[in-house]
């Protein structure tokens, strides 16, 4: 996968659904780790930059 693909402001869709039923999180930081929060009831997690990766669905990017 290419390095720069993620940016701040993406919302990407993960394989598994949060408990909330929302399976689509917002990007707020990036780096090795990712800060996420869950567009469904706003819940903000901290996850690896690999499992980001691998557990990625689809990528919609933020609009200009």
């Amino acid at each position: 996968m290419e390095q720069n693909q993620y940016q701040v402001g993406d919302v990407v869709r993960l394989k598994k659904k949060h408990p909330c039923g929302s399976s689509e999180w917002k990007i707020l930081r990036v780096g090795a780790d990712f800060r996420l929060q869950c567009q469904g009831c706003g819940h903000q997690i901290m996850i690896a930059r690999r499992l980001v990766e691998k557990n990625t669905r689809e990528i919609k990017k933020k609009l200009d």
